[in-house]
């Protein structure tokens, strides 16, 4: 089976709508590497739109945990609130979800369940990807698969695929020292979001870039 990977959302609810209608679910899985909240306007949206997918395709989809699902999660934990987290996009995400309780709870449940990490024998995603770390898949661990910022490690078999590290010019990027592709284009910057479809092997057999639809950013 290809796979169908998604870079970074980041509340940007039509822009993924209109992405996702390349993904060919019948014959793709696929894989979103994290942060679907956070700095776009509709962060609820891009929840609810990954749930039900997840349930009209059972098998067909994993949606990853990014940072900013984990702090947000912290901010609504019983460690928060979070003020860090509200500065660098989650207070977009709280102004987005007040009034809306039951379904807050709801996404929260879901988010916390997201794993870190789906790999096969050639491919290894994660949202910021494996360095060299004795802990990369510690959430807290600034060096680990939800905060790297930095050169990766390249694996011995497996070829990377992360978000996190906004491209400079809106294009994926590809590490040949790391075997690393990068898929955050710069959604709620108004540049792009972008999915690549791999081969089981790892093969980029097709590249899609969706600009950023100026209904999903806050226009200054």
């Amino acid at each position: 089976m290809n796979l169908f990977v998604l870079g970074d959302v980041h509340g940007c609810y039509h822009t993924l709508r209109e992405l996702l209608t390349h993904w060919q679910p019948a014959t793709e899985l696929l894989v979103q590497v994290g942060d679907l909240v956070d700095r776009g306007r509709f962060a609820p949206e891009c929840v609810q739109l990954a749930r039900e997918l997840e349930a009209a395709h059972p098998g067909r989809t994993v949606w990853l945990k990014g940072n900013h699902e984990h702090e947000m999660l912290r901010h609504f934990g019983p460690s928060g609130p979070n003020p860090p987290w509200l500065e660098w996009g989650g207070r977009a995400t709280v102004d987005q979800y007040r009034g809306r309780p039951q379904l807050l709870r709801e996404h929260l449940a879901w988010l916390a369940q997201r794993p870190l990490c789906w790999q096969n024998e050639h491919l290894l995603i994660s949202h910021a990807g494996f360095a060299n770390t004795p802990t990369p898949l510690d959430p807290d661990n600034p060096q680990g698969v939800l905060w790297r910022r930095g050169p990766l490690h390249r694996q011995s078999t497996q070829r990377q695929v992360v978000g996190h590290t906004p491209t400079p010019d809106g294009q994926t990027l590809f590490d040949p020292t790391s075997n690393t592709v990068y898929l955050d284009t710069g959604a709620y910057t108004g540049q792009c979001l972008t999915a690549v479809r791999f081969s089981p092997t790892g093969e980029l057999l097709a590249e899609f870039s969706v600009p950023t639809s100026r209904l999903d950013i806050a226009l200054v």
